[in-house]
């Protein structure tokens, strides 16, 4: 997967301001994030896909609810282990 090491960065960084309450810039931040990392899912088989897609609408529900701390963890722990297991296929 390219770029798999800024995509963990930006992940844990993006994680880290929604941490700190700084919900607008961590949220343009995870846009960008799910941005890039969007076109490296397509690639990789449906069973990888499906669980994007899936962590995806979880992360999408914290933001709709502002559980920012959820939506945290989403990302610092749930799409990080995501990008390194599709790393490994």
């Amino acid at each position: 997967m390219i770029g798999l090491e800024s995509f963990v960065v930006d992940s844990e960084q993006c994680a880290t301001l929604f941490r700190l309450g700084r919900d607008v810039e961590a949220g343009l931040a995870m846009i960008e994030l799910i941005g890039a990392v969007q076109p490296s899912f397509d690639l990789l088989p449906q069973a990888i896909q499906q669980q994007w897609l899936l962590l995806l609408g979880r992360m999408l529900e914290c933001q709709e609810a502002q559980n920012w701390l959820a939506l945290a963890d989403y990302l610092e722990y749930e799409l990080i282990q995501l990008l390194r297991d599709s790393l490994s296929i």
